[in-house]
């Protein structure tokens, strides 16, 4: 790739925002107006996002508008909820019928039976709970690993996000500059969560069984379990590698300790029978949330009759006030046994090949390397020249080119997530060849302007191996 004295990278980025600003008045006076009694103007710090955030009207199907009544292809799918779609007639129908007997009892309604059956035939686990988000469920792993074992130390791998409760708000970075040497990976906690909960951490890189065993070996008899998703998700999509999940089982299961595999985010998404069913390694305990409630609050935890037996004897007190909520639980079932049929994840993943496969043929006719992955409903493209393999090396990879794709790509009609390079795409049942075809011409648009780059923006997509 030849360049000269092209723009450079920020300039590309200013002119990009100043279109996506210009069409944005409304979003921007109720941003003012929410700054007024929300911090930031948002209900969330994830929707606070540059240059402003974006205030969502109504959706439809694969569509959704924003308040300035622009159209967009939503491959945002509210951080991978909504594969059902916007308004999925299913969930509607069963919405609409269960609010009018009534929302909230605090007692179990037959629809959570149907929907703990179709979770124990998808993920080969017995018995399942209930909660309404996946922070509850990745906390009641935790609790549930150190409860029946007795032992205080969980792993965790560096660089994942499992909730923003105190366990598991540890080495989640932004920067390499913060992640320590890799034999002995810095344990830092969040923002307002003590070092004490760190302390109870040890960390462990992505598909690495080498390292998993020293610590293993290193603290015998203290490990009470691991958590991991079984395909890393906030790093573009880093799968495993092959033997790696198993690995990680015998040598938990060796070693006495438990494997929790958090499927919020693939769960329902990537296979039928998400990561756990995709890849055919069953773990100790399942955590689901996101696409399990068909776009209303949800969360889940599945596990073994031994991890159960735990809830069932009192050792463990899995509680809520809200779980099982009726609402939730007719979404839920309409969703797993109505929408979420194994056939769909066929066509969900045929558009999402089309998508990745026109995506890297664009970028390689402009000279700028790329690679990604497809499963299911989700897929990413990644703008640089070596798939990462874990999180450390994920790091290295510019952010800044990752958000001009997100502005093109919301400027071209198609909503992303705001942060483009940590998140992939959301696909729905609604989806058609002919929206990923629309994501396809403005990621063509984004080679065109990198193509053009200056001289000192030229190495941004090829730093060469990791090794």
């Amino acid at each position: 790739m030849e360049h000269s004295h092209g723009p450079t990278l920020d300039e590309l980025i200013n002119a990009e925002e100043a279109r996506f600003i210009a069409r944005m008045g409304v979003s921007a006076d109720l941003g003012e107006r929410g700054g007024a009694v929300m911090p930031g103007g948002v209900c969330s710090s994830w929707a606070s996002s540059r240059p402003l955030p974006v205030w969502v009207s109504h959706g439809d199907g694969a569509l959704v508008w924003d308040a300035d009544g622009t159209e967009y292809v939503d491959m945002h799918g509210g951080y991978g909820v909504n594969v059902v779609g916007h308004a999925n007639p299913a969930v509607v129908r069963a919405v609409q019928d269960r609010v009018t007997k009534g929302t909230h009892f605090a007692q179990p309604t037959e629809d959570a039976i149907a929907v703990a059956e179709n979770l124990a035939l998808r993920f080969g686990l017995p018995k399942w709970r209930f909660g309404n988000s996946g922070t509850e469920a990745t906390m009641d792993a935790f609790h549930l690993m150190r409860a029946i074992t007795g032992r205080p130390l969980v792993i965790k791998i560096e660089g994942t996000y499992h909730g923003h409760h105190d366990s598991a708000m540890v080495s989640i970075f932004r920067g390499s500059d913060q992640l320590g040497p890799e034999e002995a990976p810095h344990r830092v906690p969040g923002p307002g969560v003590l070092q004490a909960a760190a302390d109870a951490l040890r960390i462990v890189p992505f598909n690495d069984l080498p390292a998993l065993e020293r610590v293993l070996d290193a603290h015998r008899g203290q490990i009470a379990g691991m958590i991991v998703e079984p395909m890393m998700m906030n790093a573009g999509i880093i799968p495993p590698a092959p033997g790696y999940l198993q690995g990680a089982k015998e040598l938990l299961h060796q070693h006495g300790a438990f494997l929790a595999f958090d499927e919020v985010k693939t769960g329902m998404v990537v296979h039928w029978g998400g990561a756990t069913s995709l890849f055919g390694v069953t773990p100790d305990i399942v955590c689901l949330a996101k696409a399990l409630g068909g776009g209303l609050p949800c969360g889940a935890i599945g596990g073994t009759e031994e991890v159960m037996s735990a809830i069932e004897t009192g050792v463990y007190d899995q509680i809520g006030t809200f779980n099982g909520n009726p609402l939730t639980m007719a979404a839920a079932k309409a969703t797993l046994l109505e929408v979420l049929t194994p056939d769909v994840y066929e066509t969900a993943e045929s558009i999402g090949r089309s998508m990745l496969q026109g995506s890297t043929e664009a970028l390689t006719t402009a000279g700028i390397p790329s690679y990604g992955n497809v499963f299911g409903f989700k897929g990413s493209v990644v703008f640089h020249d070596t798939p990462a393999r874990n999180y450390r090396e994920f790091l290295r990879i510019s952010t800044a080119i990752s958000h001009l794709h997100f502005l093109v790509q919301h400027n071209g009609g198609v909503f992303l997530p705001p942060w483009g390079k940590s998140e992939s795409w959301t696909l729905s049942v609604s989806h058609t060849p002919e929206h990923g075809a629309r994501y396809v011409r403005n990621v063509a648009r984004v080679a065109e302007l990198a193509a053009a780059l200056g001289d000192r923006d030229s190495e941004i997509f090829a730093v060469g191996s990791y090794n």
